[in-house]
């Protein structure tokens, strides 16, 4: 404990971390203030109660909602959150690898990052009002009877703040980015995230202490696999594959340069959580395409009841397929952000090699050979933890409960959380470092 205490009264007295901490605060205090105002002309409690049993009803909704931290049932101005925009990222980051255009973009540097940049965001604009239409058209179906001005006026309102409340979370991620600690995007959903997780452990315990299905026994054991999983996720995030490489020495003058034994780390990982998320954008099209087949006659035919077999995250059909898709999507994704080939060619560039294998294409074939044997155990492990909360449920965990079992909310959870502590910890032995050559101590 007072080693803790010691480190956080060393983080304190950096200014520059201070500052960039209390800011990132501030930040987020606004993101959550604003996951509280509700659009206008809505009553407020009709609304944020049909919301809620139509988000607890659907574990999809259930999830939108978590990710909004709540703003999703709220009706609030930051229902849509940020996920329109990493939506468009993602479009944008599939559009560099088969587009030439974008590619050309991405290799002009500083410039050509702005102007994808650019385009992301006109892009967000574009999903924004498609999934704020739809939103719109979802409480109108649900609460018709809450809403209190013109229904036209309504719709214009409702679309052009919920259009502004996503791209102003947009702007406090980057804020915090640039001005904070960490990658601000992903803060704000971790901290969405958390918003939720209080409300859930205090369901799960009334469930528990109050329905009569196991006590705190069971509550308890709860909590020790909760642990275990935190455990077991970590560990996938940060496991690595060292592989060897030796730099080759240089004589110059009587100094001698190079020679030093380094390594390649590979990650089991390699991903991270993009392959969920893409299975997730992918498994949530049924849900959209049954908008349009309610009141017609293909309410009744068997494409309707294959559509809804995706809505439940308890079924089968929804695990099987989004496992499946998570396997897939994880050697997509690590095969085009992790290139072999590139990482032969720096290394014959500035004179290293790995041992016993010849620089250039012999290199490339090895490390392709290496993420190929390790791409299969960490796609099948991250699909594992990704069904977890359907285990979970199953097992008698409450749902709001049980997303936080394993999922996106997890990993997001785990990796934002080891990348702030990162952060923190590079500020601290940067400092010490200055603080040993000039006065001897950390200031």
């Amino acid at each position: 404990m007072r080693k803790f205490i010691d480190t956080i009264k060393n983080i304190w007295s950096i200014p520059e971390l201070r500052d960039r901490i209390l800011i990132a605060l501030a930040l987020v205090m606004v993101y959550r203030l604003g996951a509280h105002v509700v659009l206008p002309g809505v009553d407020v409690d009709a609304i944020s109660g049909a919301l809620q049993k139509q988000s607890d009803d659907n574990g999809l909704l259930d999830l939108i909602n978590m990710f909004s931290g709540g703003a999703f049932a709220n009706a609030s101005i930051f229902a849509l959150g940020i996920m329109p925009y990493i939506t468009a990222s993602i479009v944008i980051q599939l559009m560099t690898i088969a587009v030439p255009y974008f590619q050309r973009l991405q290799k002009e540097g500083e410039s050509g990052r702005r102007k994808i940049t650019q385009i992301t965001r006109y892009l967000t604009v574009l999903i924004l009002l498609v999934q704020g239409s739809a939103y719109i058209y979802n409480i109108n179906a649900q609460a018709p009877n809450a809403i209190a001005i013109d229904p036209t006026m309504f719709k214009i309102l409702s679309a052009i703040c919920l259009t502004a409340g996503s791209m102003f979370v947009m702007w406090l991620g980057e804020k915090i980015t640039d001005r904070g600690i960490g990658n601000g995007i992903s803060i704000i959903i971790m901290i969405g995230i958390i918003a939720r997780l209080p409300q859930a452990i205090v369901q799960e315990i009334s469930t528990k202490f109050a329905g009569g299905t196991g006590g705190p026994i069971v509550f308890i054991l709860e909590m020790v696999v909760l642990f275990l999983i935190f455990i077991f996720s970590i560990m996938l995030i940060q496991a690595i594959r060292k592989v060897p490489l030796q730099y080759a020495k240089r004589l110059t003058g009587n100094a001698q340069f190079g020679g030093a034994r380094q390594y390649i780390p590979l990650k089991l990982n390699a991903a991270g959580v993009m392959p969920i998320i893409f299975a997730q954008a992918i498994i949530m099209l049924p849900m959209y395409l049954l908008r349009f087949t309610q009141g017609t006659e293909m309410q009744e035919s068997w494409l309707n009841s294959f559509l809804l077999s995706f809505t439940d995250i308890k079924g089968f059909t929804y695990n099987f397929v989004f496992f499946l898709l998570i396997v897939a999507f994880t050697y997509f994704y690590t095969a085009i952000t992790v290139n072999p080939t590139q990482i032969a060619e720096d290394l014959k560039k500035n004179g290293g090699f790995v041992p016993g294998v010849k620089p250039g294409k012999n290199t490339a074939n090895h490390l392709d050979m290496i993420m190929s044997k390790i791409i299969l155990p960490g796609a099948i492990f991250l699909g594992i933890i990704a069904i977890l909360p359907a285990f979970a449920m199953i097992a008698g965990v409450d749902q709001g409960f049980a997303m936080f079992f394993g999922g996106t909310s997890l990993l997001i959870l785990v990796g934002v959380v080891l990348d702030t502590l990162q952060q923190i910890e590079s500020y601290l032995l940067m400092r010490h470092y200055d603080g040993l050559l000039k006065s001897g101590k950390t200031r």
